[in-house]
């Protein structure tokens, strides 16, 4: 089905002028031009796709990938220079060299909890890179992926950058085609899929998934400011955020003073909005009657769903154990179970049993018992005494492991994730040392020697 415009952007590839470094510097500041030509439209569509406000969006989504784009323009002449490495004495008179090579063509399918960031920031990658790239935005927020198409058509023509929107039948026929690298971000069921399809044309991914992410709360922790932002971090994008805390396991000694904290700062975050119908909604009824079912039991804070809007309150649940259904998978909205440990080896022995997630996040004045949750537990990325802050520097590179994902991007990461590093030694031809030669008895003990 998309067999022609796939072709088409491989014989534009072919032609080699992505590669060039002026073509891909000027395509950033196309991509920035468009974007700022439908920033509008982009906000409007996050209000009727999510009930997204100005402030929220432009934060979350916009902002973050101009910060992206700005940087990339910035530093692309460095990141893709050739990279002369070191040689070894037994290679004398050569040099050695790192070339750095786009891929192709390039698929990138994104999701639609950050709708706009989470596409426009890998194609950013794909861009700096020198790739071309087919887009598929998420058919879940049909009026923001209409505004990222209209930006793509305004800024590429289709035989470089193209969005293609559809559903599970657009996924499926693209999957099908033999891209030269595939970037996914979404749930870890359908990044399942996504591997397997690539695995019949050996092509290589980057699963950028989810998890269980939780934040532990130490008795050494600054309780009330592990409140507030563990409440921001888990309650923004209406708990629609894949390093979002997905738990909190606290300390008993602190664990209701914590809950008070948190229930002061998500009334004074959200309440409002909740009430007044400005609070962002679930994206789909599907996935608001799943976040709905999973509020059960000792609800201590919020607890109210509106099903004519799709919106859900932060929602906080005490005296929660590993068997309750809010644990059983990742919740993605905004309720909050909170669960307790008397002793923090053994909190570290149930976090290691969940499968990796996306992100951690520990709470605590003690460096030594941070150090000890960062080195015991395999996680993608996260925070000491904080949540969620650790994805917007571009300087740290943001993906999961096993469950959670593979490989990683954000700024220079980005444009190393599309890349391939060609290793070359370039050798001398004004002498050849004998020593590699089946007839060189001697000089073959000698490097021996040298070797061991």
């Amino acid at each position: 089905m998309y067999e022609s415009l796939f072709n088409r952007q491989k014989q534009f590839y072919q032609s080699e002028r992505t590669r060039s470094l002026p073509f891909r510097i000027e395509s950033l500041k196309q991509l920035k031009r468009a974007i700022r030509y439908y920033e509008d439209a982009l906000l409007k569509a996050m209000k009727t796709d999510l009930n997204k406000g100005e402030t929220e969006g432009y934060l979350t989504e916009i902002g973050y990938v101009y910060n992206d784009l700005n940087l990339s323009m910035r530093h692309l002449k460095k990141w893709a220079e050739t990279e002369k490495v070191k040689t070894p004495v037994s290679h004398i008179g050569s040099t050695s060299k790192i070339h750095k090579e786009p891929y192709g063509v390039t698929l990138i399918i994104s999701p639609w909890n950050y709708p706009f960031n989470l596409a426009i920031g890998p194609l950013i990658g794909a861009i700096s890179a020198g790739n071309t790239a087919i887009l598929k935005p998420s058919e879940h927020t049909p009026a923001i992926s209409r505004v990222i198409s209209d930006i793509i058509s305004l800024a590429f023509p289709e035989k470089y950058v193209a969005s293609v929107e559809g559903g599970i039948e657009t996924n499926q026929s693209l999957l099908n085609l033999p891209f030269n690298y595939i970037f996914y971000t979404g749930s870890s069921h359908i990044g399942k899929i996504v591997m397997e399809k690539a695995a019949q044309h050996l092509t290589p991914v980057t699963l950028e998934l989810g998890g269980k992410s939780p934040a532990i709360v130490t008795k050494n922790a600054n309780v009330k400011l592990a409140a507030k932002r563990i409440v921001w971090g888990k309650f923004i994008n209406a708990g629609q955020t894949c390093v979002a805390p997905d738990f909190v396991y606290a300390h008993a000694s602190i664990k209701q003073e914590l809950i008070r904290h948190m229930k002061y700062y998500t009334e004074k975050f959200y309440e409002e909005p909740f009430r007044n119908g400005g609070y962002m909604r679930i994206v789909s009824e599907k996935h608001f009657e799943r976040v709905k079912d999973l509020i059960q039991g000792d609800v201590v804070h919020g607890g109210h769903a509106d099903p004519s809007t799709l919106s859900i309150e932060p929602t906080i649940i005490d005296n929660v154990d590993f068997g309750h259904d809010a644990m059983q998978e990742e919740i993605f909205g905004p309720v909050l179970p909170v669960l307790e440990f008397d002793s923090l080896d053994k909190a570290i022995l149930d976090v290691r049993d969940l499968p990796d997630p996306l992100a951690l996040y520990v709470f605590t004045g003690n460096k030594a018992e941070a150090g000890n949750v960062i080195q015991s537990v395999p996680f993608g990325g996260g925070a000491v005494n904080d949540t969620v802050f650790h994805l917007v520097n571009p300087h740290l590179p943001f993906g999961g492991r096993g469950n959670s994902g593979m490989g990683r991007y954000h700024g220079k990461y980005s444009f190393d994730t599309f890349t391939h590093e060609k290793s070359i030694l370039n050798q001398t031809t004004c002498f050849d040392f004998p020593f590699r030669y089946p007839d060189a008895k001697l000089f073959g003990k000698m490097i021996r020697y040298i070797w061991r």
